[in-house]
């Protein structure tokens, strides 16, 4: 079969692979149908994430048909369409008991793609496949589930449900990349006040406009000076961080009220300064974490009832094998206007985003 292989930073190409195989009698192996590529992927390729070993098949996020399980699991067949998670779960472990899935002591955690090779590939061997794949209806497009994958349950459990968005706050969203659009998708569930996304890319602060920002600002233009404008001085009740740089979780510092909440979604490769000295006396929150998807059925019952707009952060869509292509598009997205991008077994043409 083919992959897209990690070959140490800067290099990766999609080549022959070994088919996978069962290995556990919990795995499942799924065809992969419909496959997107992660910000975090890109992370990877930059160096930033040390741990994942050259000649790893890349990808935490895919839709697609199961073909083979192990003796051990209950939950899914031969023929079923599934999700992927990004996250695997034991389900046994101290942390999965308390839904903490990403920290899984057993096996799981964020590993696809990362630690065992992942979704970005014609077939894939999925661990502790009982907790780790969500069985799809019908009336779900797969490329519309593939973003719960992980970009939304990622904004909503670490961005909207840590930063504790709640009725008439003042949200900020620096970052209006896919996960940037989908905590602003998500906030919105909790009837705040307003949503102000911040970026350097105009296309993309369209687009967060366009999905529900009240406001945007572009962060070379004092994007402070608007939130405090805006608050009377006070300053965001939640601002969220969905980059990954040290000057973006500055900013989010220096925007938050006191008594305010700052929730680090973005990878970071780099330290960030954390001004304590001025922080501390303002009585500020600030949370970090690794998603634990245990959102997703929540989530995928909502995009089934057309509650969640998944499908219009998609802007571009390939074949499988056109892989390396699909990352220049989106790892150069200023030029491209890329948000999300889905790759599929059959060739597609490029879409837009909905207008709508």
């Amino acid at each position: 079969m083919k992959g897209f292989v990690f070959h140490g930073p800067g290099q990766a190409s999609w080549q022959d692979v070994p088919d996978p195989g069962i290995k556990e009698p919990t795995d499942a192996i799924v065809q992969v149908g419909v496959v997107t590529i992660c910000g975090t992927d890109l992370h990877i390729l930059k160096g930033d994430v040390p741990e994942v070993p050259p000649g790893t098949v890349l990808g935490h996020e895919a839709v697609g048909e199961v073909v083979e399980v192990g003796s051990d699991v209950r939950t899914v067949r031969p023929g079923d369409r599934v999700l992927m998670s990004c996250i695997t779960s034991c389900g046994r472990c101290r942390f999965c008991r308390e839904q903490r899935y990403g920290q899984c002591r057993d096996g799981g955690g964020w590993i696809l793609g990362r630690l065992i090779d992942g979704t970005q590939a014609e077939y894939v061997r999925v661990p502790h496949a009982d907790l780790s794949v969500h069985t799809l209806p019908g009336a779900v497009r797969s490329e519309d589930a593939v973003l719960l994958a992980d970009i939304f349950p990622t904004s909503y459990e670490v961005g909207v449900l840590n930063g504790q968005v709640r009725p008439g706050d003042t949200v900020v969203v620096v970052g209006a990349g896919p996960i940037g659009l989908a905590a602003i998708v998500t906030a919105r569930l909790f009837s705040p006040e307003r949503i102000i996304a911040v970026d350097l890319a105009p296309a993309r602060l369209e687009a967060a406009h366009r999905i529900g920002a009240d406001a945007v600002a572009d962060v070379r233009e004092a994007p402070a000076q608007l939130v405090a404008d805006l608050t009377d001085g006070l300053g965001a009740d939640v601002v969220m961080e969905a980059v990954g740089v040290p000057d973006s979780f500055e900013l989010c510092t220096r925007m938050v009220r006191p008594g305010g909440r700052v929730a680090n979604i973005g990878v970071h490769g780099r330290p960030a300064t954390l001004h304590l000295e001025d922080l501390w006396i303002k009585d500020v929150t600030i949370t970090t974490g690794l998603v634990d998807t245990y959102s997703t059925p929540t989530l995928l019952r909502m995009t089934a009832a057309g509650r969640l707009p998944t499908g219009h952060l998609v802007t571009h869509a390939f074949a499988l094998g056109q892989m390396e292509e699909a990352y220049d598009v989106f790892a150069n997205a200023a030029e491209t206007g890329a948000l999300k991008v889905v790759l599929g077994e059959e060739p597609h043409a490029q879409v837009a985003v909905p207008t709508d």
